[in-house]
């Protein structure tokens, strides 16, 4: 499921569940500490960034419970699926993003992972979980647009 995209180059994973179940209200961009065959196998488009989150260790974000599917050839030398991987960003960034995560409420997840000038970044989201009652509002007012296109295609 690699796809083209502008000038990012590919995307390799989308987390589509992340705008469900998240109320995201600011993104940013991260590099990320990959070992080679890590990067082959995310160039294969074999991620899954559904269950992961980004916690605050010593200071630093990391990515947890990412799954990259180990790659091939690499044979008994690859790499383990699900470990913890560092994310890269300025100073300043990591400074707010903890900040924001020792508020109740807020938490950070993967959104999208994808390429820019030979690069792999991620982007992750910053924001509150929502409630059931949330989730079914999104989805009533999802449907309603749904209901409108169809009776406008309708019509013309």
């Amino acid at each position: 499921m690699v796809k083209k995209t502008g000038s990012t180059g590919r995307t390799f994973a989308v987390n589509r569940r992340a705008d469900y179940d998240y109320d995201i209200e600011e993104t940013f961009e991260a590099g990320l500490v990959l070992t080679g065959s890590e990067v082959k196998s995310i160039r294969e488009g074999r991620v899954n960034l559904r269950e992961g989150f980004v916690r605050p260790v010593d200071a630093e974000l990391y990515l947890w419970n990412v799954h990259i599917s180990p790659w091939q050839p690499s044979g008994p030398f690859g790499h383990e699926p699900e470990r913890p991987r560092k994310l890269l960003l300025h100073k300043d960034e990591i400074a707010y993003i903890i900040g924001k995560l020792a508020q109740k409420g807020y938490t950070c997840v993967p959104l999208r992972l994808y390429e820019k000038d030979n690069r792999i970044k991620l982007e992750i989201g910053l924001g509150k979980g929502k409630k059931a009652y949330d989730k079914r509002r999104d989805e009533a007012e999802r449907e309603a647009k749904r209901r409108i296109q169809e009776a406008l295609k309708r019509r013309v």
